[in-house]
This record gives C-alpha cells, structure tokens and sequence, in this order.
C-alpha cells in the first residue's frame, strides 16, 4: 500500500503524506498543500477533514460502531457505569478497583460549589432557559477556582477536569431548581453520581426523597451513553476555544452554547417537541405520509443521524432503558407516550424508513426516558451537557498535551468584492 497521494494540477504534480490510524479510514495530509502549492481545500462542515489526532473515540458510522478508548458503548453502559467511563475517557483505561475508590472519591468531594453562585443565580430571569443559565454559571467557574486555570500546569488541568465533572450536576440541578422556582438541595456524599444528581432535582426540604433505583439507573445510563461522540460540533469548539489557551472553564461554556442548537443537542427535545405536534395516534398515518413526501418540509425528528447510516449503537440501550423505565413508573395511558412507542414500531418495520435506515436514535429515546423521569424539554439538552462534559474535558486535555498542536485558524473561500477605493460620502451615487 502506497504511503502518499499525488494531486496533479495542470502540468505540477504535488506529494501528499498518506496517515493511518489504528482502526477507520486511512487520511491524506494536506498541512502543507498552501505552502507547496498556493492553494486551500474548500469542505463545508468540514464533512471529509480530520481536525486533529485522538485517541479518545471512534465511530465507523456505516457499521454502527461506536468505541472509547476501544471499548464498545454497549458494554460501557450495560457493565460499567458513568463514573467508570469519565475515568476511561480521562486517563485512557478503566481503572482498578482502587483507582475507582479513589477517583469516585475525589469528584464527590468537589460536587459542592461556591456558595455564592447561589447568588449569582439570581441575576437572572426566572423564565430564563435553563441552557442560558448553564453557559453563563459554567463559565463563571473561572472566576471563582482561580487556582486551576493555568493550563500550562499538568496538575491544575487535572484537578479542572475532576471540579467540571463533579460540578456541572450541581450547577444543572441548581438551573432547574430556579427555573421552577423552588430552593437550590446540596449534594450529598453518599449518593451515587446518577443518584445525586436525581436528589438535588427532585427533593425538597420538606420531605425526604427516595432514591429509585431503576431511575438512577436509567439516569446513569443516559450520562454514559452522552459522555463523548468523537468531534462532533461542541467538541469541536472547546478544541477551537482552547487551542487559543482559554482557562477550561471558558472552553466548556462554549461547548454548552454550541450543544444548545437543536440540530445538535437540541435534538431530543425537537423530537418531543414533534411528538406533541402529531398529538394522537390517529394522527400518524397523516405525518408518516408526510414524512415520506419529499415536497413537504416536515421532518421526523429523532430518526436516523448523521454519522450513523445504520442502527445508532447507543439507541439499542437506550430503548431497552426507556421501556424500563415505563415499567417501572406503569406510565401506559400517556398519549405522548403512545404516540413514541407506535411511531417506534413503524420506523422498526416500515419498508421506507428501513430502506433509508431511518432508525430511531438515541435522542428519539432519551427524550420519552427524560419526559418519564419528571424532567421537562427546556432540561433536556442540560442534561446533554452533563454527560458531554467529561468528554469535552478529555478532548481539551488531550489537545493541551499534544505537542503538535496550534491555535485553529481555519480558510475560507472569500467571494466578495475585490479592492476597491474608498469615496467620501457625498461623492457616492
């Protein structure tokens, strides 16, 4: 197998470095195609360019695969457990059972947050979203955990990535707490990552909360089966954020805003948000055919991804912890409920949605778990920054300590006027 590509223009011929990676597609080097030849690549969305070198994630799309640090999402989220995979994505192997001992203890410990960001909260709109709320106290970390924003200092950075984890719950939990209008419930040190974060959304002073064991595993899995999804949009602007040397908690806000458009982690509350719209299952035949219409702009949301072309892999847990968790709740007489689980059906057997792999995802879902569990639409997509947080974290990381790595400056392909004189305004026609 050749080592390099040639790309003929005209009468010049240009040698381009082949690279390969561990597993997936083989990538052509063009760092120095400007140098050598005066020009750029032109890819919207960047779709076929490699922005950096991982060893975090991996997805191979066509065959539903998704892998962190080489180990399938499914076991992860069957066996493991979100704090196990924080560890994996973080250090680069599940760790031992002291290694776990030790590192649940230093997140538990750092779940707590500075006591006056529950004043700081109240700076903003009761009807604020809860998302709004989230970019603006994430990035407010910085300016209260001075002592790790020197990213130059390998314990700092860790210590940062060990306070994102552990806080980004507290401040979620808090963001909802407000927006309902009830008081903010602390952490507590002997509750699980998943089983914490339930009790500082749910409890109230005034009676205690018992802790559902199928709903916190539920919730755990749901963190687990969000923690990383290789360089997608957000993951990309906290690698963009931090290549400029921006402190960690910055770099996170931006994953947060960016997470927050409903093509991105919007997307399991534009899929409710649809299943409301259809309201009825009397009402499918008509948005199925609608669907099928390529003149109509209406859309399913929650079905079929981008990057996968076939069965989301987080999907299949995902279905199986949702219908879990009606079980367990005897939620059956829910129209919206009723409306998901027969489009469910169709989308599985329906020979149009098979032939296009119209499959549904994981945000298809996770919003049904999420709407089960008690949480509103406005929360989910905070959600999604919980979990994505540690994978965010890990990609920061890995950047900060890749030697190669520079400040992201991308080209374009500008088409606007050429150089023209500047007339003084009375001169102009």
């Amino acid at each position: 197998m050749t080592d390099s590509a040639k790309l003929s223009l005209g009468a010049k011929e240009t040698e381009l470095k082949l690279r390969q990676g561990t597993i997936g597609p083989d990538v052509v080097d063009i760092a120095a195609l400007y140098k050598d030849t005066g020009l750029f690549t032109y890819d919207p969305g960047f779709t076929s360019t490699a922005s950096c070198e991982s060893k975090i994630t991996f997805i191979d799309g066509d065959e539903g695969v998704l892998l962190h640090r080489g180990y399938p999402i499914d076991q992860l989220a069957e066996k493991g457990n979100f704090l196990e995979t924080c560890y994996l994505l973080l250090y680069g192997e599940l760790p031992t059972a002291n290694e776990m001992s030790d590192f649940s203890y230093r997140v538990t410990r750092h779940t707590m947050v500075h006591e006056q960001m529950s004043r700081f909260y109240t700076g903003f709109r009761r009807d604020a979203h809860p998302m709004a709320v989230m970019v603006g106290s994430v990035g407010a970390l910085s300016a209260f955990y001075h002592d790790s924003t020197d990213i130059a200092d390998p314990h700092q950075r860790m210590v940062a990535s060990i306070r994102m984890i552990a806080k980004t719950p507290t401040l979620a939990a808090m963001a909802y707490k407000y927006h309902i209008g009830q008081p903010f419930v602390y952490p507590r040190n002997d509750l699980s990552y998943a089983e914490n974060f339930l009790h500082m959304c749910f409890a109230v002073p005034c009676e205690p909360y018992q802790i559902n064991p199928v709903l916190a595993r539920a919730m755990d899995r749901i963190f687990t089966l969000h923690a990383d999804h290789e360089q997608n949009a957000s993951t990309s602007t906290v690698r963009l954020a931090g290549s400029s040397g921006a402190n960690p908690f910055a770099c996170i806000a931006a994953g947060i805003a960016c997470l927050w458009g409903p093509a991105h982690g919007g997307a399991n509350e534009a899929a409710l948000n649809m299943l409301a719209e259809i309201g009825s299952k009397e009402r499918i035949p008509e948005f199925i055919a609608r669907a099928k219409d390529k003149n109509d702009p209406f859309r399913l949301m929650g079905f079929g991804h981008r990057v996968y072309k076939n069965y989301d892999p987080r999907a299949k847990i995902m279905q199986q912890t949702c219908h879990e968790v009606l079980n367990e709740l005897g939620i059956k007489d829910d129209p919206l409920l009723e409306v998901a689980m027969e489009l469910e059906q169709i989308a599985l057997h329906d020979p149009y949605f098979i032939e296009k792999k119209l499959y549904p995802n994981v945000d298809f879902y996770s919003g049904i778990t999420l709407k089960a569990l008690g949480f509103p639409t406005e929360m989910f997509t905070v959600l999604f920054a919980v979990a994505r947080t540690v994978g965010w974290i890990a990609q920061w990381k890995e950047m900060i300590e890749d030697p190669h790595q520079r400040i992201g400056r991308p080209r374009q392909l500008y088409t606007g006027a050429a150089q023209r004189d500047y007339a003084p305004v009375e001169a102009r026609g």
